[in-house]
């Protein structure tokens, strides 16, 4: 089923990749996705993503993508392939310190607040825009910036869900033109799960974040 799941959602994009999302699910199970020809995977609780890190093929690309704590940073800076959710300033300070202890750049994502929910984390534009302009992000060497991440509000109304993942894009555009011009590497929309990734596909999403659509429910 999991290796019939994937199919029938890659045959569905174009431009956009695939995030399996593995949290709580056994490595039984990612492997069968990875045998499936399934590369990317996405945890949100460190232990568990150092875990499988330790324990899976090494050539697994491991997204972190979920609220990451400044204190756990260092866990995950050895070998984690992009970070999605960076949300603060201190945050990203915390990320560049690690990488340079690795002797790594890291890849990550602004988290965005595109939400009317509270309980979700991301900065507000106009936080980003007041940060990039003193030049406080640009300066962190251990960082690569590569585009945006956003979460949808969770409801049934898709035309509420469109139009915050159309927000997002722009964003992202905005940020491309006025911040990141020069660097092909800033090309990512994180954007797009389980229930509303092929309204985020047609949105403009490089990266969606699948899980229970591949593995099932918890």
């Amino acid at each position: 089923m999991i290796a019939e799941n994937i199919q029938n959602i890659k045959a569905q994009l174009w431009n956009t990749r695939l995030v399996a999302v593995s949290k709580t699910k056994p490595n039984s199970l990612i492997q069968e996705a990875y045998d499936a020809g399934q590369t990317i995977f996405g945890e949100n609780k460190v232990q568990e993503l150092c875990d499988k890190y330790e324990t899976l093929p090494k050539d697994i690309e491991w997204h972190m993508i979920g609220h990451l704590q400044s204190n756990k940073v260092k866990y995950i800076a050895p070998f984690v392939h992009l970070i999605h959710g960076v949300d603060s300033l201190k945050l990203a300070e915390e990320i560049n310190k690690q990488a340079l202890k690795n002797n790594r750049t890291i890849r990550c994502l602004f988290q965005m607040h595109i939400a009317d929910e509270e309980t979700k984390f991301g900065f507000g534009s106009l936080e980003l825009e007041k940060m990039l302009m003193s030049g406080e992000l640009q300066k962190l060497s251990g960082i690569q910036w590569c585009g945006v991440m956003g979460m949808a509000t969770f409801t049934e109304d898709n035309d509420k869900i469109r139009k915050e993942f159309r927000h997002l894009y722009q964003i992202f555009t905005k940020l491309r033109l006025e911040h990141f011009n020069n660097e092909d590497t800033f090309s990512e929309i994180s954007m797009g799960m389980s229930g509303d990734w092929p309204i985020a596909v047609e949105e403009g999403s490089t990266l969606i974040r699948v899980g229970s659509a591949i593995f099932g429910g918890r």
